[in-house]
């Protein structure tokens, strides 16, 4: 039970920032050009932990096409996984009735 309420608050909030970033900023703004508005050296750091602590190949197939997307996409990506598993974790829809009474 507390893991549906956890993971519906963390919906909720990645949900809720992907609309502030949607509506603070142009849609169309791509994520690195975010991160780079608020600290400049973020992406040039993890392009080098990236490349030096997995491979050079996580980073060109799997973070620069991420950082290229649109600001917003991630926190809804997240939000909507969050949502997933609040969903998966509340069990059968009936679980939470009284249980029935038989008259005999």
């Amino acid at each position: 039970m507390i893991a549906v309420r956890i993971f519906s608050v963390l919906a909720a909030a990645a949900l809720v920032a992907a609309f502030a970033v949607a509506t603070f900023w142009p849609p169309e703004m791509p994520l690195k050009v975010l991160l780079a508005m608020m600290d400049d050296t973020w992406v040039p750091t993890a392009q080098a932990f990236v490349q030096t602590s997995l491979s050079p190949w996580c980073w060109a197939n799997i973070a620069q096409p991420l950082l290229d997307r649109p600001g917003w996409l991630l926190p809804t990506a997240i939000g909507l996984i969050f949502f997933g598993g609040a969903v998966s974790f509340s069990g059968p829809r009936g679980s939470r009735t009284r249980p029935r009474r038989w008259r005999s």
